[in-house]
């Protein structure tokens, strides 16, 4: 990861995985999908976790969890990522997310996991990689360009 902001940014006292956390049960939406990490990561590794639920199947004639489930997963996991990774400093805004869906994501529990391939001072670069059975057999890679400049509109949802 490459780092151009101030090595400040980040609030060590809090280990990376609890921020993480942290910020996965403060989004409703999260809560309600179920979306949590993994136990059993190794050191400082990050597995987001959505476990099977049947109200998440879009096609039942496959069955297939719906694209948009899979889609939100991915950014959840985009963003508390590059929010914990900044301190939680900055609320991080999706600038930008692309999704290559590569085969269905059957009944199953999904997994996801993030790479920060760039942090700058306004924008960051995350890959995420979707599976279900296994890492090295993905359903899904995506994007996401996330703005993590203040912004005016931080006014109003950052404490003075």
């Amino acid at each position: 990861m490459t780092r151009e902001t101030d090595a400040d940014d980040v609030d060590d006292a809090q280990p990376m995985r609890d921020r993480v956390a942290a910020a996965l049960e403060a989004v409703p939406y999260c809560r309600h999908l179920g979306i949590r990490l993994a136990p059993g990561a190794q050191d400082g590794e990050l597995i987001f976790h959505l476990p099977f639920d049947a109200r998440l199947v879009g096609n039942p004639s496959l069955p297939a969890i719906h694209g948009g489930v899979l889609a939100t997963f991915m950014q959840a996991a985009a963003l508390t990522t590059t929010s914990a990774a900044l301190g939680n400093r900055v609320p991080p805004k999706l600038v930008d997310f692309s999704l290559d869906y590569l085969s269905s994501a059957g009944p199953a529990d999904l997994y996801a996991q993030c790479e920060m391939h760039r942090v700058g001072r306004r924008v960051a670069a995350v890959g995420i990689r979707c599976w279900q059975r296994s890492a090295d057999a993905p359903v899904a890679l995506g994007r996401a360009h996330v703005y993590v400049a203040h912004s005016p509109s931080d006014a109003s949802v950052m404490p003075s």
